[in-house]
């Protein structure tokens, strides 16, 4: 039986295995925040978001019984991959990927990219969700996600250089955005 708490993933996982409903449930208040924040970074509209995350939660408790623990936050770890697949199987499913170059006003180059450190973390996290699917796609599996452009191309079904001029493309929309955010707070 579970222990409400902060008993470990492992206790967790080995309770939800056996088919405790309290443990589901705990598993679902402790990760539903964390999870429901890694899905928004590809999925822009809050419902979509929360269908999203729905279909996830029901895939991790239908596939908890395959589920390997290898130490503490192999859990999280193993969630957050579900939802990251989840979410791009939906952008894919409702064709918000099938155009990753869709006309967007973005240079060649980017010059310097401005210094983001003294912009509020939620600040930065609209601009992201204000990026067209296929950016925000690429950029959230490389940035933070930690994705090479081999895995990206494999994961989204184009070619590595389309990967890596869409990054090259949400940074310089993202480098656009901070210096426009900057001239509105400084006044000018």
């Amino acid at each position: 039986m579970t222990r409400i708490g902060n008993g470990g993933e492992q206790d967790l996982v080995r309770d939800i295995q056996r088919g405790d409903r309290v443990a589901m449930k705990l598993l679902y208040c402790r990760y539903a925040g964390c999870l429901t924040a890694v899905c928004s970074r590809y999925v822009a509209c809050m419902d979509d978001v929360r269908d999203v995350l729905q279909d996830c939660f029901v895939k991790i408790f239908t596939s908890i019984h395959g589920f390997e623990w290898r130490g503490e936050g192999s859990l999280r770890g193993w969630m957050v991959r579900i939802v990251v697949n989840e979410s791009l199987k939906f952008l894919k499913r409702n064709r918000q990927l099938e155009s990753l170059d869709d006309g967007w006003d973005v240079p060649d180059t980017v010059e310097d990219e401005p210094d983001a450190e003294d912009i509020p973390s939620e600040v930065l996290q609209e601009m992201i969700c204000r990026l067209p699917a296929g950016y925000r796609a690429v950029f959230n599996l490389y940035v933070f996600e930690k994705k090479s452009h081999k895995e990206i191309a494999a994961m989204l079904n184009i070619k590595e250089s389309t990967s890596a001029s869409q990054l090259h493309r949400a940074k310089a929309v993202l480098a656009k955005e901070v210096q426009r955010y900057k001239a509105q707070v400084n006044g000018r």
